[in-house]
């Protein structure tokens, strides 16, 4: 089972995404901003990070950055609302996904399959 970090600071989209994911089969764990979200990469594998760019503390391209610092085979994955912030994520990280929104959920799970099915890809799980 391919396990997602989920950084999202809106507590409704966060419940959302991560209910959709569960329910598709991934092992989804959530957090509040970026800077939850370091120790546990630190702790534990993750396959995924998916995180929102706007978040208070740090965003969510910091994240990735530092994330890819300390777990280099974790894929990355951008949320945003803000244009500007998506040609900003796809300059910064050009091997990072980037879906805005809004999206349907269907959509979200469907780019995280496909994710998962590019090459070869091994699981923590």
């Amino acid at each position: 089972m391919y396990r997602i970090l989920l950084a999202e600071d809106d507590r409704v989209m966060r419940d959302y995404l991560t209910r959709a994911l569960e329910r598709s089969g991934y092992a989804v764990t959530a957090v509040d901003r970026g800077t939850a979200a370091l120790p546990l990469i630190e702790a534990e594998r993750f396959d995924l990070l998916l995180t929102d760019i706007v978040m208070p503390e740090m965003d969510g391209i910091e994240l990735a950055q530092r994330a890819g610092e300390i777990a280099p085979d974790m894929r990355v994955m951008f949320i945003t609302g803000f244009a500007a912030v998506t040609l900003k994520a796809g300059k910064q990280m050009p091997q990072a996904r980037v879906l805005s929104k809004p999206f349907h959920l269907r959509d979200l799970v469907l780019e995280v399959d496909r994710l998962f099915e590019q090459g070869s890809f091994t699981t923590s799980g």
